[in-house]
């Protein structure tokens, strides 16, 4: 696995990959597009834009909505200087104008000399907090990538890990052709976006792609259609394939509750050994079936195996 630490995200990036899909559009580029976002959670300065000691988060994106503009505009050039001044030695990443924020010719000129990249929104005040916010929690999330494949089988998102050549991507296109969908395969990025919540997607430049041993690199998605396949999926259970091994102990009774921890968040963990004749997509998902069914309290041999053990 391989550690992010010090989770950023530059204007750059930001107006590059996701401003057409967040509603924003770049008027005003400033010194740089360097400038990092470390926050997940947005600031407006709402009515404290009148402190006379105004201070500003600089990790933060600063939303500016009706209420700071319509103060703006009551005051004296002069003092509208002062204050657009302030803003910008805020250090502060960047500028986002709600919809609805119109300006004169004057406070445009203004804002545009300051040092900050500044955005106008296509959502107004409410939405555009709850959508950035949503974006940020997710963007900015601590991050590990994981060798292995991600799918959705039966509802349930699965990560499926083991040695390179064990079969992780063969298994996973048997599983696809049985109705389950991929995320991706051979790099897993994972994100936690809350205490107990862990979602996966694939890498942009090869997301839906396998490589099948003897073929090559296939597209899922043009293979065997859209339905095939998902941007993200949390995820909620853990398999690692394992080579076969005469003198090692597998479950055989199901009853002891293993868990792995991903980024301090325990999730449910599985074994299974890898030998010929073995169907793996099928045992795959049993133990996804098997696993609903724990998690619902019906499982019938894991009661009974509790039940003996009393």
């Amino acid at each position: 696995m391989k550690n992010s630490k010090n989770v950023s995200l530059s204007i750059e990036e930001l107006n590059n990959n996701w401003a057409d899909m967040l509603g924003l559009k770049l008027i005003h580029k400033g010194r740089s597009l360097k400038n990092k976002i470390t926050s997940k959670r947005i600031q407006k300065p709402g009515l404290r834009i009148i402190e006379d000691k105004l201070k500003l988060q600089k990790d933060k994106i600063q939303v500016i909505g009706k209420t700071e503009v319509a103060y703006l505009k009551k005051l004296s050039k002069e003092n509208q200087k002062k204050l657009i001044n302030k803003l910008s030695k805020s250090g502060v990443p960047c500028l986002i104008f709600s919809k609805g924020c119109t300006l004169n010719k004057f406070l445009e000129k203004e804002f545009k000399k300051i040092d900050a990249p500044i955005f106008k929104a296509s959502h107004y005040t409410g939405k555009l907090i709850s959508v950035l916010n949503d974006f940020l929690a997710e963007n900015l999330a601590p991050k590990i990538t994981v060798h292995g494949v991600l799918l959705d089988v039966d509802r349930v998102g699965v990560l499926i890990l083991g040695k390179s050549g064990i079969g992780k991507s063969e298994c996973a296109i048997d599983l696809i052709i049985k109705g389950s969908k991929l995320i991706a395969d051979d790099v897993v990025e994972i994100r936690k976006v809350s205490d107990n919540k862990l979602i996966g997607t694939g890498p942009e430049n090869i997301r839906f792609l396998i490589e099948v041993r003897g073929i090559g690199i296939v597209n899922i998605r043009d293979l065997f259609g859209t339905t095939s396949v998902m941007d993200k999926r949390d995820i909620e259970m853990v398999i690692e394939l394992d080579e076969w091994n005469s003198d090692k102990e597998y479950e055989r009774l199901g009853i002891d509750k293993k868990t792995t921890s991903i980024l301090e968040v325990e999730l449910p963990f599985s074994v299974i050994p890898v030998s010929p004749g073995r169907n793996m997509a099928s045992i795959i998902e049993v133990a996804v079936r098997n696993q609903i069914l724990k998690q619902s309290g019906s499982a019938g041999i894991y009661n009974l195996g509790k039940n003996l053990l009393i």
